[in-house]
């Protein structure tokens, strides 16, 4: 099978070229190849790759900019994803489209599953939203998946920025009203690879199993990597004082996918674990 990468640099992009690199021929291409909010670029791109499978990694992820940059956010979320799902519908190639927990309020206190009505409260979320919904329309037989909580090895992440406040500091301040599941980005990096492989169409949520809080998943960074002298504060959200809104609940349904491939991602600790020692 032939997959083209869009967003390859990215981190999760980074892990999805090494994980279809030994099974599938993979092409990657990012901003420095096409530009995703270039209609007539990404249409040329695409026909010129032919490949069987696209699953676009790129995205404008910046939750706090994007309040400030709504034409940013809504030019490569929306726009871009549009430009894809077109290329795509052109050649008859399959797309795989990676979404976001943040196509929810947060409001609901159970898991979120891929019937509930999306209700975005910020500018990133609402623009990958658009995204999803300009897909449908140019493309119903899509695969959306969305996912939360990321971190990996190639790029900033939560796991870092704790471990690098740590090494400055003994006493750290860390959100404890905020819940989902962490997610490894080779993890979701492997689930994308089987989505392809089983052609799944329709939307999905994958996330590694279990949930915390953000104040959580910062004790067992620090207690897994042997910081136990620094203690960790919780903290609202409205203390942080962020400029973008957050969802309060951010855990996802994932049986929908479990079911439909027979994998099921493995908790987040042993994820966590396997990024910081494996």
């Amino acid at each position: 099978m032939k997959v083209l990468v869009s967003g390859c640099r990215g981190m999760l992009g980074t892990d999805l070229m090494g994980v279809l690199e030994s099974t599938h021929e993979v092409i990657g291409v990012d901003l420095e190849e096409v530009d995703i909010t270039d209609p007539k670029a990404v249409e040329e791109q695409v026909a010129a790759l032919a490949p069987d499978v696209l699953i676009n990694a790129a995205a404008y992820t910046d939750v706090d900019k994007s309040e400030q940059q709504e034409d940013v956010a809504f030019r490569v979320n929306a726009d871009g994803a549009a430009n894809l799902a077109l290329a795509c519908r052109a050649g008859r190639i399959r797309l795989i489209h990676v979404s976001t927990d943040y196509v929810f309020d947060g409001r609901a206190e159970r898991p979120y599953s891929e019937e509930d009505p999306p209700n975005p409260l910020g500018v990133y979320g609402r623009s990958k939203w658009e995204g999803e919904k300009r897909i449908r329309e140019i493309l119903p037989e899509a695969c959306l998946i969305r996912t939360a909580w990321l971190y990996g090895k190639a790029g900033k992440n939560f796991v870092k920025a704790i471990l690098a406040q740590a090494g400055e500091k003994y006493r750290l301040r860390v959100v404890d009203d905020q819940r989902g599941s962490p997610t490894y980005t080779l993890d979701l990096a492997m689930a994308l690879r089987t989505a392809a492989e089983k052609g799944l169409e329709g939307t999905y949520h994958v996330t590694n199993r279990d949930s915390c809080s953000w104040l959580g998943f910062a004790e067992k960074i620090l207690e897994l990597a042997g910081k136990m002298g620094v203690a960790v504060e919780p903290i609202s959200t409205g203390e942080l004082g962020r400029p973008a809104p957050r969802p309060g609940n951010s855990v996802l349904e994932c049986s929908k996918f479990e079911k439909a491939t027979g994998m099921q991602l493995r908790p987040w600790p042993e994820a966590l674990k396997d990024y910081l020692f494996g």
